[in-house]
């Protein structure tokens, strides 16, 4: 296997008109992990439109290419807070053609080289999305600090009281949060 230096993996910020393009590649990049898990992608396309347009297309969202030599391998959506210095990656994929080399690991560096203020990097996974797992916590040192569920959920994810009638509805509320700490916050010691 081909390991890939972390000086050889870039951001670059995108632009709108290259966001079709990046949701086709997230998609298919997630869509695997389902078929991994489940053995079928059934029901539409994996995250949906509307969750990737609201990532692509927020205003507190900062959406970037990941770049092998130059060349787009990947992409991940930030959210900065400037202020509190508790940052998160909203959505982040590596093309599936370019898994299993290292980019992941060498993008992730790239991004906290970026932002070097930062206290705490957040991200919330599916939680049977095992390459995730594997990648936060053993490629990148993040923590598991929380598990969303049907009766504990993502405060920030809006949940619909009739879904509790829904038999899938276990399976979309299911998610680990990881947190990684960067700097600790002299304040509350």
């Amino acid at each position: 296997m081909n390991k890939i230096a972390q000086d050889q993996v870039t951001l670059s910020l995108a632009n709108q008109e290259d966001f079709p393009l990046m949701k086709k590649e997230l998609q298919d990049a997630f869509t695997a992990g389902i078929i991994d898990a489940f053995g079928d992608a059934e029901g539409g396309p994996i995250p949906p439109d509307e969750s990737i347009d609201e990532s692509f297309y927020s205003t507190e969202n900062l959406v970037y290419h990941i770049l092998l030599n130059g060349q787009k391998a990947g992409g991940v959506v930030l959210k900065i807070n400037p202020h509190t210095h508790r940052n998160s990656v909203d959505l982040l994929y590596i093309s599936s053609s370019s898994h299993s080399r290292g980019i992941g690991q060498a993008a992730w560096k790239a991004i906290e080289a970026q932002y070097p203020e930062t206290k705490v990097w957040e991200v919330v996974t599916p939680y049977f999305e095992k390459r995730n797992i594997h990648f936060y916590v053993n490629k990148c040192g993040f923590q598991i600090v929380e598990f969303y569920h049907l009766h504990h959920p993502d405060p920030s994810f809006p949940h619909e009281k009739n879904q509790e009638n829904d038999p899938l509805a276990p399976e979309t509320f299911e998610f680990f949060k990881f947190e990684k700490v960067m700097k600790k916050d002299r304040s509350s010691s």
